[in-house]
């Protein structure tokens, strides 16, 4: 699928890499991570980094220094893979120039095509999916003989759960936490299954753990991730655990400390989840529910397991326990396989319904391997997909400077991560809603947490000033 990224909140794109940060240690090799896709890459990368770092490596910003380059890869859409051939092509001058340069692909596009990568991109030297990061040590032992090197073996229990991170990208606010890997959502559009394996969930203990280090390291908020965070399920002799039970733990490490989740899915998001979300107010009022269609024929086509019905009830539910404030964004896939006009006309008489605060729209190209794929026919053409999709687009922009101009006026809690991007003058920091808000930054620094009056806003910012 080839993204649109709205550019309603203020976040990068979704297919823009994000490179790993300069550690400044002396006397190691040098690891240069880009990582591609959804937020579970960047925190896959930082258990990477984490792992190499008992090798001898640490992080630099400079690929001109780095002795080991490793892109971590997206393979859901067709632009991200793309954008990782055109970056290892560039790289092939890196390679001429320090011949000792080693090259690796991780992730989900390393999964989908495996041993393949190696024939079509002669400049990678070694291949790793998703669940054999802890064999990179010996695959670069391999490497460092001269052989290429493969693990793409996809484990049914991997969670990397004794594994302590290392914050890549940090502003030290913020961090992610995965509480799961892969999925048993076999959307037919989907090669997430295929590439990161079955579902399984983190011992409840250790995401504590890592969660109360963040906050005592002086972290602010936490993101817990999974593809389907609401099927978590975690179970002993003595205990179990539910989505809305990791999520009330969490949340009472401290007041202090905020909780987000992403990703909720529509058929699995439980009134107990909405019902902890309302009883903690460090629980961020924020939920991220992919729609990807308005239509139910389409839906079934997808093989979402719900149908344009039962995702407006869960919506009214998010409204009626969470309030009309509590802040909603979403996922459409346009040109799906047969979508016609009128099924284009109920994905958008859905966002008409929901009013969304802001989504991600993308028009559907097809990923090889997957049911769609292998059942279906693409026969939108894309001419259509691309009118469909701005129309969406259009739409979404309208939905969200409603919602944006419903919060001037109101006063809001922010935590401040940092300068703004236009301006050092000025702060950002999100709200309860996950909504970007920019203030001048007073006495205060990153970290804090603030009361801002909003008093005007773009369809992707708010723009106010903190209320002392």
């Amino acid at each position: 699928m080839v993204a649109q990224n709205i550019l309603l909140k203020e976040e990068e794109n979704i297919d823009e890499a994000k490179v790993s940060v300069n550690e400044h240690v002396i006397g190691t090799k040098k690891l240069y991570i880009e990582s591609y896709g959804c937020q579970m890459n960047f925190a896959d990368s930082e258990v990477v980094a984490s792992i190499l770092r008992t090798n001898g490596y640490s992080t630099t910003s400079n690929l001109e220094e780095a002795d080991l380059v490793l892109l971590n890869t997206c393979a859901i859409r067709d632009n991200a893979e793309q954008k990782v051939r055109t970056r290892l092509s560039s790289l092939n001058k890196n390679k001429k120039t320090n011949p000792n340069l080693k090259i690796g692909v991780l992730g989900c596009m390393a999964e989908r095509l495996k041993t393949k990568f190696l024939e079509e991109e002669k400049m990678v030297d070694l291949v790793v999916g998703p669940d054999a990061y802890r064999d990179l040590p010996n695959l670069l032992e391999e490497v460092e003989s001269g052989h290429k090197a493969v693990n793409v073996f996809l484990s049914r229990e991997e969670t990397y759960a004794d594994i302590s991170p290392i914050r890549l990208d940090s502003n030290g606010v913020s961090a992610f936490i995965s509480i799961m890997r892969g999925c048993d959502n076999m959307c037919s559009f989907c090669v997430v299954p295929y590439t990161r394996g079955r579902e399984r969930s983190r011992d409840p203990h250790s995401i504590y753990n890592e969660a109360l280090d963040l906050f005592e390291k002086g972290f602010k908020e936490v993101t817990l991730l999974g593809q389907n965070v609401d099927s978590y399920k975690w179970s002993s002799e003595t205990e179990k655990y539910n989505f809305a039970n990791l999520l009330e733990k969490v949340a009472l490490i401290s007041p202090e400390l905020r909780v987000r989740f992403s990703t909720s899915h529509p058929k699995d998001i439980t009134d107990e989840v909405l019902y902890t979300i309302k009883k903690y107010d460090n629980i961020c009022n924020y939920i991220h529910l992919p729609a990807q269609s308005g239509s139910s024929r389409i839906l079934g086509l997808m093989n979402r397991t719900y149908t344009r019905e039962w995702y407006l009830e869960r919506i009214h539910k998010i409204r009626e326990i969470l309030g009309e404030d509590c802040g909603v964004s979403h996922d459409m896939i346009v040109g799906f396989c047969t979508e016609t006009e009128e099924d284009h006309l109920q994905t958008l008489s859905l966002m008409d319904e929901v009013v969304f605060d802001y989504g991600y729209m993308f028009f559907y190209s097809e990923r090889p391997g997957t049911p769609a794929a292998k059942n279906l026919k693409d026969d939108v053409s894309l001419e259509d997909k691309k009118r469909r999709v701005n129309e969406i687009i259009d739409k979404q922009r309208q939905h969200s400077a409603i919602k944006n101009q419903m919060s001037i006026g109101k006063v809001f809690r922010v935590l401040i991560e940092g300068e703004s991007k236009k301006s050092k003058a000025d702060f950002a920091g999100r709200n309860d809603q996950s909504k970007v808000i920019v203030f001048p930054r007073k006495a205060y620094k990153k970290g804090d947490y603030v009361n801002v009056l909003v008093n005007s806003c773009t369809s992707g910012t708010l723009i106010g000033e903190i209320i002392d």
